[in-house]
């Protein structure tokens, strides 16, 4: 091991590397050692003497400065660290990525800008006297992507172990001087690190055996709005942490100490050639486990849970990948800042009444400091999160733990996907959970055209177009695929994305997946500074045609449920849904959601020719959804269709509140499975929230990722769905508590265990209808329109009745000639006119084990068959 640097001698040391000394080193204090023992994480060595300047104006690249808003022909300079610098005009140079900035004149720089840009730089405008009259600073990300373009090659950063020695490497263009910080339990050991001029990366090898250490970065960087600023920081690209992400851990995936027996040759489910093939399961770790008592109290919320074969819940999710579940989902595992991983609190929860506030009272005081949350503030991107491993102390224990997780997973058929969130962090600036931001200040983080950091994610948004940003996100999906077995990703907000880098991002997913497909899917929502393309191609709903990558659809789902996920008060209420028995042929929006409905059967396909209610057949886009093309991917794998997920209610507490009051508990349950079936049925890809069929209930709770355990229980067992135990959270439900205690006090909105079992069989029933034929998942556009079609009469009859045909004939797997799916939400049966002969039940719907026993109603007599009220069935013939 290299003996700790003498303070002295840190800036001597670049020049005995055969590096000059940064250009600024002259004006600041050497590192010394205990520097990296600090407890304070950030200090400011020299303060900021223009910190109140906003930044206004932009390096377009490496030499070319636009300050929007300016008057044509004025006259610049720069100020570098007090020092002016002349500009002269520039002729535009317009990039594309800097439309969104507005006109204003350019101007060229001509120096060292690598040197200017570790340091103070500001832009002033002068009168005809050479008088400043306006002063701002200049946002960077452009310069740094210009000059250290090679730094995206770069396949070293982070730290490489071996038994001889450890290299740590870190992109940090405009630091002023950088070491690492070395910890063998509390002793440390500062080593120097090296500037490659070319990619702005520094450098350290420090010999010997570092196995199980631990390290950090100490950074001289200046910091707008702070001033010169000495930082230990973690490393982005740390591969594991010690307890609360003090400081990262040294150690080597690929190390045999690291993998549980077989890991590199075990088999990963081969269930999903096409995308359309995933029937995928949304879970959360803890919830998983938390409440089951047939996991070991050390287990519990853990990772390790999932290697507990015999449990409640491994007993449920084995049950589900044979009936044709696809894929787990993992709510995010990576290392994320809002939850502490020693000592975390346990609330005491009062016994009160169904709608008493007595509940979430006891959370609110201490939701910071519980057990739980959801995890959408990432931390560190490629690090496991320390809360969900037995022992958050040890990096080696939650590398191996997530392993053993992915292979018992495995093991039951059930491929496994992760929940990523690349586009925001959780703090920025000095903050102590801020990571990249402490390193390239202004670089990492979207900024507005003032310079402060967009938030319209509801945290610190990243720039992901930014090339370093971007590399990051493309890295990360690589790493967590090589190193985990990754199958499959959900990004979270994805269209902050630009399309071209998750594009990127999936090839190389598929290449560190040795060419097995990866599945790529996210949220499409378009809003915020990047919405409508204001500064990239999105990764958006609207955008990703062809891409290959899916996209959730709103369209259905809020056919489906009613109204939008963002009703509260009395819009709980009054925006009834499909599936809820208040709409009729009277209503417009009812016409409204039946079109949705169909057009998500059809897999939301641009060019599926459909009737509309007269009778006029037009492509799917034509329809309207809220103003958009109602129907808006060009094949089937990149649209998601889903009826619940984590965020908002659960379909269970949208249905209490929606259904009419007297509508007793078994059709609130029969709701349900309406929409579990229309999911089933749908073409593109099937998605469910972990507890659909077990009726969840979060107590109506609308956003729950900070409600502690007992808003997000699930019960394993059947005996509960935890409705009614209090009013949820006020801090984002209050606004709807009047109509939340209507709901939770109406007696009709209580299951009993019998209703609850009953729904997981429907739901294993539905799983097991669309593994049986690929004429419910279907994989091309030309399929879709060539095999799938809704009957003119039925579209124009009555809007609660949704009828679809197929045509299996020469389609491998099809299984069927012919299939017949409908959706009766109507409260009156209905018959249905037959072509041909030889129809019957689908061979699970005819079965004596089939959860519907209202099956034994359906008539098929006469050429017609006659479906229950509130009914979906399937019929097929060979």
């Amino acid at each position: 091991m290299r003996h700790p640097v003498a303070a002295s001698a840190f800036v001597a040391t670049f020049l005995l590397l055969g590096q000059a000394a940064p250009a600024h080193a002259e004006t600041i204090s050497p590192f010394n050692v205990a520097d990296c023992s600090v407890t304070d994480n950030a200090r400011v060595l020299r303060p900021d003497p223009n910190a109140k300047l906003d930044a206004r104006a932009y390096w377009l690249n490496g030499d070319t400065v636009r300050w929007p808003g300016l008057a044509s022909g004025s006259t610049v300079r720069l100020i570098v660290d007090g020092k002016a610098i002349e500009l002269s005009p520039s002729d535009p140079v317009s990039p594309a990525a800097f439309q969104f900035t507005g006109n204003g004149p350019e101007f060229k720089a001509s120096g060292p800008v690598r040197d200017w840009l570790q340091g103070d730089v500001l832009v002033e405008a002068l009168d005809t006297q050479g008088r400043a009259t306006e002063r701002t600073r200049l946002q960077h990300p452009g310069a740094l992507d210009a000059l250290y373009a090679d730094a995206v090659t770069l396949d070293t950063l982070g730290v490489r172990w071996t038994a001889q020695a450890s290299q740590f490497q870190v992109w940090a263009p405009t630091a002023q001087q950088l070491g690492v910080c070395v910890y063998n339990g509390t002793a440390a050991s500062l080593h120097p690190m090296t500037r490659d001029a070319q990619t702005g990366a520094w450098s350290a090898q420090v010999k010997g055996d570092l196995w199980g250490q631990h390290y950090r970065y100490l950074v001289d960087v200046f910091t707008p709005g702070h001033g010169l600023v000495r930082s230990v920081v973690t490393d982005p690209y740390s591969i594991s942490l010690d307890t609360d992400s003090q400081h990262s851990w040294i150690g080597d995936p690929s190390d045999a100490r690291l993998k549980p027996k077989n890991w590199d040759t075990h088999p990963a489910p081969r269930t999903v050639a096409q995308n359309t093939d995933m029937t995928i399961y949304e879970l959360h770790v803890r919830d998983f486990s938390r409440d089951d008592a047939t996991v070991p109290q050390r287990d519990r919320g853990k990772l390790t849970a999932f290697t507990r074969a015999d449990s409640a819940g491994m007993r449920h999710l084995r049950a589900l990948a044979k009936a044709g579940l696809t894929d787990v989902h993992l709510l995010p595992i990576f290392d994320f800042a809002t939850l502490p991983e020693r000592d975390c609190v346990q609330p005491r929860i009062p016994a009160s009444a169904a709608d008493s506030e007595a509940q979430q009272a006891a959370i609110r005081d201490i939701r910071d400091r519980d057990c739980y949350n959801w995890g959408y503030e990432p931390f560190h991107f490629n690090a496991v999160e320390g809360s969900y491993s037995t022992n958050p102390n040890d990096g080696a224990v939650r590398i191996r733990e997530l392993r053993q997780a992915v292979m018992a997973l495995h093991g039951l058929g059930l491929r496994v996907g992760m929940d990523v969130v690349y586009n925001h962090t959780n703090a920025a600036g000095l903050d102590p959970r801020s990571v990249l931001d402490r390193l390239v200040p202004g670089y990492y983080h979207r900024l507005n055209t003032k310079g402060q950091i967009e938030r319209s994610t509801c945290c610190e948004n990243t720039a992901t177009e930014h090339r370093m940003m971007g590399k990051l996100l493309i890295d990360s999906v690589a790493y967590w695929t090589r190193v985990y077995r990754i199958d499959s990703f959900r990004f979270d907000l994805m269209a902050h994305q630009p399309r071209d880098v998750m594009e990127q991002a999936l090839t190389a997913a598929q290449v560190a997946n040795r060419g097995v497909p990866v599945q790529f899917l996210g949220e499409g929502w378009n809003f915020g500074e990047i919405a409508n393309g204001q500064r990239f191609v999105q990764a958006s709903q609207l955008s990703l045609n062809g891409s290959g990558i899916g996209t959730f659809s709103d369209r259905a789902r809020d056919a489906v449920r009613g109204g939008s996920a963002g009703d509260s008060g009395a819009d709980l209420v009054s925006n009834p849904g499909f599936i809820h028995r208040r709409l009729t042929a009277k209503d417009a929006i009812a016409w409204d959601y039946a079109d949705w409905v169909r057009i998500g059967m059809a897999g939301s396909l641009r060019g599926f020719d459909l009737a509309d209610r007269k009778g006029a057949v037009k492509p799917a886009q034509d329809f309207s959804y809220k103003g958009a093309p109602a129907a808006y991917v060009s094949q089937p794998q990149e649209v998601v269709n889903y009826v619940e997920n984590h965020d908002n209610q659960t379909l269970f507490d949208l249905n209490a509140i929606r259904m009419p009051a007297e509508a007793t508990a078994q059709q609130r349950v029969q709701a349900q499975w309406l929409a579990i079936a229309i999911n089933a049925v749908s073409q593109g890809i099937a998605y469910y929230h972990a507890g659909i069929d077990v009726l969840r209930s979060k107590s109506l709770d609308r956003n729950s990722y900070n409600s502690g355990d007992w808003f997000n229980r699930i019960d394993w067992s059947g005996r509960t769905n935890y409705f009614g135990t209090g009013l949820p959270p006020e801090w984002d439900n209050q606004a709807s508590w009047p109509q939340m205690r209507a709901a939770l006090n109406n007696p009709n909105n209580r299951v009993t265990a019998a209703q609850i079992a009953q729904t997981q069989r429907f739901f294993r029933d539905w799983l097991a209808i669309r593994h049986s034929s690929t004429l419910f998942r279907l994989q091309s556009a030309e399929d879709i329109r060539r095999r799938l079609s809704f009957p003119t009469d039925w579209i124009q009859r009555d809007p609660r009745v949704i009828v679809a045909q197929y045509d299996g004939r020469g389609l491998q797997g099809a299984r069927f000639a012919n299939a017949m799916v409908i959706i009766n939400a109507a409260t009156q049966a209905q018959t249905i006119a037959l072509t041909g002969t030889g129809w019957k039940l689908h061979p699970v719907l005819a079965a004596k084990t089939a959860a519907d026993p209202r099956l034994r109603q359906v008539r098929i007599r006469n050429g017609a068959v006659t479906v229950p009220a509130y009914m979906p069935v399937v019929l097929v013939r060979d």
